[in-house]
């Protein structure tokens, strides 16, 4: 398997990886903090559908537009001004999961040469297509991981009283 198609089928299996890390979990476990400042699963889970939200801009702007500037957006901001706490998880995950969807079928058939076309991030400067693959395939991967340390640390905190 090379690296784009390889890239493309962990992208793809990203929500899959989220949905079966939070499978089972009640809502005491969805909404515990692990530490002050960190993030509960619902949280976690919010941030990523709004996260896929700006993916999907990013990707589109690079195939349709040439070197498009990329903004960045804090998303510490977004899980307080957005009422991360609040908003409903399974909307969250069928939001994270349609939207991957769409992003993986207008991504998956795309000419490897448009792959190497490149916007400017904000913040970390130039960015090529396959560059914004790889991060949101990561993305999707590392929360998964910490999904899973967070339902860790709740029931070391449960089993401790």
């Amino acid at each position: 398997m090379n690296e784009l198609t390889d890239l493309l089928e962990r992208f793809r299996r990203g929500p899959e990886l989220v949905a079966v890390a939070a499978t089972g979990a009640p809502t005491t476990e969805l909404d515990f903090q692990p530490a002050p400042g960190r993030w509960t699963i619902r949280q976690i889970l919010c941030h990523m559908s709004d996260s896929e939200m700006v993916g999907a801009y990013r990707f589109r702007s690079v195939i349709a537009e040439d070197n498009p500037s990329l903004s960045a957006y804090d998303e510490k901001r977004w899980a307080s001004h957005l009422d991360y706490q609040h908003r409903r998880i399974a909307s969250a995950l069928e939001s994270f999961r349609r939207l991957r969807l769409e992003n993986y079928e207008l991504l998956k058939d795309l000419p490897a040469e448009t792959f190497q076309r490149a916007g400017v991030h904000a913040e970390h400067g130039p960015v090529t297509l396959l560059d914004l693959l790889r991060i949101y395939a990561e993305h999707a991967e590392g929360h998964a991981r910490q999904i899973l340390e967070v339902r860790r640390q709740y029931k070391e905190a449960r089993a401790q009283g």
